[in-house]
């Protein structure tokens, strides 16, 4: 055995991990560059934060376009009931009401690379934090490890968000807002784009929104991207990728390692009304998906997909 190979091996971590390999975490670098450097990964962006959880797309929504929603967290341990928010008073990243409501808020003012960790340990502090309580950001591991969000939730655990037409959450029922807190909510209120989340059997993370000129649908997608692009324009070139008469494909933005293809809405019509149209398009995609294995893409296929990658943007 050469000294380099023998070098090699021996650098293998105590894990079983070869520190030239991809990091487990998904950041996209080294294990020796990451969660193997000494001290840890530091602030390492994680790409697909959310990954391995069964809730991951609803979990990017909420993070990403949905105003005003809130559901319950699926938590393992504590005596606690926790609501997750899309937003908290302040933007804060958690907070324990007057009538002992705690809340972990997904858009805070400032995160690490890691929102799966950040909410880890939000949650763990609003677990002990007492009535009244807010924790406005959260700070470094001060060398507590909290682990990360899959390390807190069943990853089999979806969840099914309610989504508000204001901030009046925020608040107890029997609280009547005065002062700055009235201002706030109003502000906060004036800024919500009409949401609602669509609930047709097979489909998930997919929201309505009236963006004011227009409606749209916002669809947050499992399949990997390239997987994902293939199968919309198998759909495309058989005119297949809409929602009914009225409405049309228009891109998509890739949030946290997932693909959100967005169409544009015939704004007349009653949000509800969108269920079927996207049950139906949600099974023309699992078909189309079905086939690529057994079916590469023709060349139209293949342009068409170019000209989908060519309308995406990414959020950062």
């Amino acid at each position: 055995m050469g000294k380099r190979t023998a070098v090699k091996n021996a650098a293998k971590a105590d894990d079983g991990i070869n520190p030239r390999q991809p990091c487990p975490c998904g950041s996209g670098k080294r294990y020796k560059a990451c969660h193997g450097a000494a001290g840890g990964p530091g602030d390492v962006i994680i790409a697909r934060p959310f990954e391995g959880l069964a809730a991951e797309c609803e979990l990017v929504a909420l993070r990403e376009f949905v105003p005003s929603a809130t559901v319950r967290l699926p938590l393992l341990a504590g005596d606690r009931e926790v609501t997750l928010a899309t937003v908290l008073p302040m933007a804060a990243a958690a907070l324990v009401r007057a009538d002992e409501s705690a809340f972990v808020g997904l858009q805070v003012q400032t995160r690490s690379g890691d929102i799966s960790r950040d909410l880890a340990r939000a949650a763990q502090w609003v677990l002990a934090a007492e009535v009244g309580e807010a924790l406005p950001v959260v700070g470094p591991d001060n060398g507590e490890n909290p682990g990360r969000l899959q390390d807190l939730l069943d990853p089999a655990a979806e969840l099914a968000p309610e989504v508000h037409k204001d901030f009046g959450w925020w608040l107890p029922s029997d609280t009547e807002p005065s002062g700055e807190v009235a201002l706030s909510l109003e502000r906060a209120n004036a800024a919500i784009m009409p949401t609602e989340r669509l609930d047709a059997p097979g489909v998930r993370a997919a929201y309505w929104v009236d963006a004011g000129s227009k409606a749209h649908l916002r669809w947050v997608r499992p399949e990997p991207e390239e997987e994902l692009l293939a199968g919309l324009a198998r759909l495309s070139v058989r005119g297949q990728l809409d929602l009914g008469e009225g409405t049309r494909y228009v891109g998509s933005f890739r949030a946290h390692g997932l693909v959100v293809p967005v169409w544009d809405l015939d704004r007349e019509l009653h949000p509800r009304e969108w269920n079927e149209p996207a049950e139906l398009l949600g099974a023309r995609l699992a078909d189309a998906l079905a086939t690529l294995a057994d079916e590469p893409l023709t060349d139209a296929e293949r342009r068409s997909r170019e000209g989908l990658r060519g309308r995406q943007i990414t959020l950062r």
